[in-house]
């Protein structure tokens, strides 16, 4: 994408300049240039990509908060080489966070966060000198300062998901600001919110319903992205961890003003309910709807089973290419795609097992296995008609279940009869792994051997190996092929998809109190296209608590965990959890997988615990660095940090 280039052409242009001493980079100290990056359209058009830099820097989930602190994933901090993966945000799990040097710094743009605040100054750059160039259109200027509006709103909405009130930059101060002006204080949450908002209005009626040149401008923001952004502000300010939440009632700037408002106030589910229901109307408008088993691609046999075809329409909802996904309303990474294929699959054939081309080293642990419904539909401990108790005996693969575990093959009862997502999502010794070259009707479908180091996928030295037995598949397109070589199939990894925003709606329903039979029905199409029965159904027929879906905490859990499943390893979750002060929960429980390096089944299905996450209620929040609240004595820190 022509585009991309420009990207990166700005980054050297817009980053010279930048002082490390200020806490708060809001002066232009690059003024020199400004008048060149705006004496005409195409310089204008290369310092707008330019804005647009730290947002394609997301695309990194290994330093993306939602993704690595969601106790989705994990990668051991023990390999004898750790070079390949950036291990500084999966370690914040195992309670390495400091106030002194915070890790995924994103407000000062360290420890592999971006300097979100120096984004916003050059989105204000862009806004403040847009006037300049005298062969721009107006049509071409009303989009250009709708898309910066954009994103400054995006840059002001990740500050706050992780620091919760920020101070408000609107504009540059001017070149001769003296220091004590550039000491700004932080602003409270509720009007953090407000004006993200506000920023999200002004931009929506100047941005394109739909990119018409996606070969020049996919990636370029659009009205239902905005739209949907609004909708996702406005929820997760509505949320508990931001929403009348005691632990942080007590936040207070020096002058005495409070930060947050400890009331709850249930009229902010109100708002997040118009804005999600005009985002959905928007999608729909434009063409979004829901990935279907007819929009898989010519090179799937019609031969192939229907069991198959449901796990590869799942696959492909995450993999297909985004200009002809219809469920893909948002996604980053540019033109070159998803980058971290490698690391997320298992070798699956003896050229693989001699080259360790792929790391297969960011695991999955035996925690979030079990999140995955049964093919009931409902939790895996509330399905009376499942084993539970004995899920972890063995069971060998049979012909009834070959499509997804290799008939013949030793596993665990956990591994059969489960929902397509679990075999969409995770891959697992005994797994089946339709693709990697081998794309038949599905009868000699590769799969999963992976007790023990003799086996394809087991470890073979302490660098590359999975250390629970399970890999986040999801992640991996099943065009991409690991033999003695490794071709790469890439895809761009959602950023918001239309399945998500059905959930939303239904959560926020949910919260606004109104009856199941209006929330339901959104996630019910989630549920269909999953290949499982109904809410409705699925409770009443196969759980413990056949009437759970009946009342407001009920359906809560339901809709939690249905999102925590749809978007698994999308970096969605660990956002989710915040909001919803549910992370401290799951990070009670060690992260655990199975005990790799044995052969035997009796061996190999031990748990063992691989992470003791160390959470408590202070890690909700980021901290902010101590040396900021030296030289800007105006900042004040986050709570128990």
């Amino acid at each position: 994408m022509k585009s991309y280039y420009k990207y990166l052409f700005m980054v050297a242009l817009t980053i010279t300049g930048v002082s490390c001493k200020k806490y708060l980079d809001v002066v232009p100290d690059n003024v020199g240039t400004i008048d060149y990056a705006f004496r005409n359209r195409n310089e204008a058009e290369n310092y707008l990509f330019g804005c647009y830099n730290a947002l394609q820097n997301f695309a990194n989930v290994q330093s993306n908060v939602g993704f690595v602190t969601s106790g989705e994933t994990l990668f051991p901090n023990d390999l004898q080489d750790n070079n390949s993966v950036n291990t500084i945000g999966f370690n914040l799990i195992r309670g390495t966070q400091s106030a002194q040097n915070p890790a995924l710094n994103y407000w000062d743009g360290q420890n592999s966060g971006q300097a979100l605040f120096v984004a916003i100054r050059k989105c204000n750059t862009m806004l403040e000198n847009i006037d300049k160039p005298i062969d721009l259109s107006a049509a071409e200027k009303e989009r250009w300062i709708a898309e910066t509006k954009f994103l400054k709103a995006y840059y002001n909405y990740y500050l706050f998901r992780m620091y919760g009130p920020i101070p408000i930059v609107d504009v540059n101060l001017p070149i001769t600001a003296t220091t004590e002006e550039t000491k700004v204080k932080r602003a409270p949450a509720d009007s953090v919110v407000n004006y993200i908002v506000k920023l999200l209005d002004q931009a929506i009626p100047g941005l394109p319903p739909v990119i018409q040149n996606q070969t020049e401008e996919l990636g370029r923001i659009t009205k239902t992205i905005a739209l949907c952004v609004k909708a996702e502000v406005l929820a997760t300010a509505a949320s508990p961890l931001f929403n009348g939440n005691p632990d942080l009632a007590s936040l207070r700037n020096k002058d005495g003003q409070a930060l947050f408002n400890g009331t709850y106030d249930a009229t902010k589910w109100d708002r997040a309910a118009i804005a999600c229901f005009d985002a959905i109307k928007s999608a729909e408008a434009n063409g979004n709807r829901l990935h279907v088993q007819s929009d898989l691609t010519a090179n799937i046999p019609a031969s192939l089973t229907d069991s198959l075809k449901k796990v590869l329409n799942l696959q492909t909802t995450i993999t297909d290419k985004w200009e002809t996904n219809p469920e893909l309303i948002w996604a980053l990474n540019g033109h070159f795609g998803f980058g971290n294929q490698e690391y997320f699959m298992p070798r699956l054939t003896a050229g693989a097992a001699g080259n360790l081309i792929a790391q297969g080293t960011i695991a999955a642990p035996i925690s979030q296995q079990e999140l995955f419904y049964t093919n009931n539909g409902v939790p895996i401990n509330e399905d009376k008609t499942w084993d539970y108790t004995n899920r972890y005996a063995k069971q060998t693969g049979d012909d009834a279940n070959r499509f997804y575990i290799h008939n013949g093959y030793e596993t665990v009862k956990a591994h059969f009869n489960r929902e397509p997502r679990f075999y969409a999502d995770l891959a697992f010794d005994g797994g089946v792994w339709y693709g990697n070259g081998v794309l038949g009707d599905g009868e000699n479908a590769l799969y999963v051997a992976g007790k023990g180091p003799s086996s394809f996928a087991g470890p073979k030295d302490n660098i590359r190996l999975n250390v629970t037995g399970y890999w986040p598949k999801k992640l991996v397109n099943y065009l991409t092929v690991y033999d003695k070589t490794m071709t790469w199939e890439d895809f761009h990894l959602p950023v918001i998809r239309l399945a998500g925003m059905y959930l939303l709606y239904a959560e926020i329903l949910n919260e606004q109190g109104k009856s199941s039979a209006e929330a339901i029905p959104y996630i019910d199409k989630v549920r269909t296209r999953a290949g499982l029965p109904g809410v409705v159904e699925a409770w009443t027929n196969y759980s413990k608590t056949p009437t759970k879906f009946t009342t407001k905490d009920g359906l809560r859990q339901i809709i939690h965990q249905e999102r925590r499943i749809e978007l698994a390893f999308e970096a969605q979750a660990g956002w989710d959890l915040r909001r919803w002060k549910e992370l401290q929960d799951v990070m009670t429980r060690p992260l655990q997988g199975w005990n790799v390096f044995e052969e035997s089944f009796v061996n190999y299905y031990r748990a063992r615990t691989i992470v003791t996450p160390v959470f408590n209620n202070r890690n909700y929040i980021w901290p902010i660095r101590a040396d900021n609240l030296i030289i800007n004595n105006n900042l004040v820190q986050n709570p128990n940090w």
